[in-house]
């Protein structure tokens, strides 16, 4: 009988009453990691709006190493972002101390703005 395509890949199946099911298994190098925010907001925009892109990358194996990537370039820009706010605006550790309702209600404000800019520019773009 001539092989398969799987078998001409390396590929084995075993047999289960009338049946040859494929021996899969999962690429051992995959970490078990939590799935971070900035991924879920990506991977969610690549599933509704860009199908073809999320399935090469998923059947690839490729998804979760270009999510870590995106991940990275976000929290790199989110984290940059505040830092640059808080020092155009004045927002201070005094401020803190003085009057704190304030200074979190302009810490919010801070990040609010830089987590919209980081959806615009890197996880919806």
């Amino acid at each position: 009988m001539e092989k398969t395509i799987f078998e001409q890949m390396g590929g084995t199946y075993e047999q289960q009453g009338d049946y040859l099911i494929p021996c899969l298994t999962l690429p051992s190098e995959e970490e078990n990691r939590p799935v971070s925010l900035w991924e879920q907001r990506n991977c969610h925009y690549l599933k509704q709006n860009h199908r073809v892109i999320y399935m090469n990358l998923l059947t690839n194996d490729k998804l979760n190493s270009y999510l870590a990537d995106i991940n990275e370039q976000a929290e790199d820009m989110f984290l940059r972002l505040i830092n640059q706010m808080v020092e155009c605006q004045g927002v201070i550790e005094r401020l803190n101390s003085d009057n704190q309702m304030k200074w979190v209600a302009r810490m919010n404000n801070i990040q609010s703005r830089a987590t919209e800019i980081v959806n615009h520019d890197i996880i919806y773009n």
